[in-house]
């Protein structure tokens, strides 16, 4: 897989503004799970602002609907299996396992995944567009989850049973 590398895009309807005493837990939690990200193995790359979290950016806005907004988590991964150890990992759990006191529960998809060539570092725009396909056409080689994905050479294969979200 050396010619390409995994970008991921979870978007999450915010129940209040990030800056209501209600978020405060969350936001205490942003740096240390993002500094865990940075040193897990196979990660390679996240979007971020100077300030080291992606909580100004501003994406999806046509996803808000009626919601305090949308918060955006962006980054890049050598492999589907290095993204979920990150991700059903300690601290990371721990904060997935509270996201329903912040976020808003959805129907939609609001996590996707999908190859990108190696050295490339995806944009909100392309992210977008990556969720509005999964959530038309379900996984594809285009865009796919945890559950269902696709190896760079169209491959479908399952996901560990483990890798559902235990929140």
């Amino acid at each position: 897989m050396g010619n390409f590398e995994l970008a991921q895009v979870n978007i999450s309807r915010m129940k209040a503004p990030l800056d209501d005493v209600s978020f405060q837990d969350f936001v205490d939690a942003l740096e240390p799970v993002n500094a865990l990200a940075d040193q897990a193995p196979g990660f390679v790359w996240r979007l971020q602002t100077e300030d080291g979290d992606a909580t100004s950016i501003r994406a999806f806005e046509w996803d808000v609907r009626g919601t305090s907004g949308i918060l955006v988590n962006m980054s890049v991964w050598t492999s589907v299996e290095a993204l979920a150890d990150f991700v059903f990992s300690g601290a990371h759990v721990a904060v997935m396992k509270r996201r329903r006191e912040w976020f808003h529960h959805v129907r939609e998809a609001m996590t996707v995944l999908w190859w990108v060539p190696a050295g490339h570092r995806p944009t909100t725009a392309e992210a977008e567009e990556k969720i509005e396909h999964l959530r038309v056409h379900g996984p594809t080689p285009e865009a796919f989850t945890l559950k269902r994905h696709f190896s760079p050479d169209s491959g479908v294969r399952e996901g560990d049973p483990g890798w559902l979200c235990p929140a």
